[in-house]
């Protein structure tokens, strides 16, 4: 199996060479990723600059872009061999709800979807994980029965692990996205010159996220598997659309 890692957190997250060690059992597997923290990227692409790649001190390849960048450059112009499966994370705390919007984690995934591979995205729902070694084995456990799933070829695989011990962990379960409440209000302060600057302020607490959902089910102690699509069509309302239209 060829597999390609890609993540979010950069090249020097602590996850990513602890699943890097662990896929290394599993084929030949090539690790691209962004060279800093990148998170929040969403699905952007480096389209205003050339991006560079090159191999860091710990073998993997580090790139001056996106998460989305990482897997497009991988796929497009150094994988001597197409990957099997690309798989993104783990990444440092949730995607779960909402968050799939803007997740550099999600969206390494997505790219690789886009261009025609299955992927999986794996997150750990600490933002300071330890147990980094239960998403391993739950990556290995999916790896190995992955060819039995039937899916739609667009089809991303959103995991999150409670960051327990494997032990402690119930199994896995089929969730959906939950939901949340709006984003808390940005943070503002002011510069060394008086100017004011502005932090992102935190997301908003679990509003959908009752037995089903991707936050039940984590908080239940399972591994939460979300099947996410690419298409965002909302067809149930393409009929209402068309009507409305033509009176326009």
């Amino acid at each position: 199996m060829n597999i390609l890692l890609s993540n979010d957190d950069g090249y020097l997250a602590p996850g990513l060479k602890i699943l890097a060690d662990s896929l290394e059992k599993q084929g030949r597997l090539t690790v691209v990723v962004p060279d800093r923290n990148r998170s929040a990227a969403s699905n952007s692409l480096t389209l205003g600059r050339p991006i560079r790649a090159s191999k860091a001190d710990n073998g993997f390849i580090k790139v001056d872009g996106t998460p989305t960048d990482c897997v497009h450059l991988a796929i497009t112009g150094l994988l001597e061999e197409e990957p099997d499966i690309v798989i993104s994370g783990p990444n440092d705390g949730p995607n779960m709800g909402d968050d799939v919007l803007y997740s550099g984690t999600v969206a390494a995934a997505t790219e690789g979807r886009f261009l025609g591979f299955p992927t999986i995205a794996v997150s750990m729902c600490s933002y300071e994980p330890v147990h980094y070694d239960s998403a391993c084995k739950a990556i290995d456990i999916l790896l190995a029965q992955i060819s039995k799933l039937e899916l739609a070829t667009t089809t991303i695989l959103n995991v999150n692990v409670p960051d327990l011990p494997w032990n402690e962990i119930k199994g896995f379960q089929s969730t959906r996205l939950g939901a949340r409440h709006k984003s808390k209000g940005v943070i503002e302060q002011k510069d060394p010159r008086g100017k004011s600057v502005y932090w992102v302020g935190p997301p908003g607490g679990e509003q959908d996220a009752g037995e089903g959902t991707d936050f039940y089910a984590t908080r239940q102690g399972f591994i939460s598997v979300t099947p996410l699509q690419i298409d965002l069509t909302r067809y149930d309302s393409l009929q209402n659309l068309n009507h409305w239209l033509k009176e326009i």
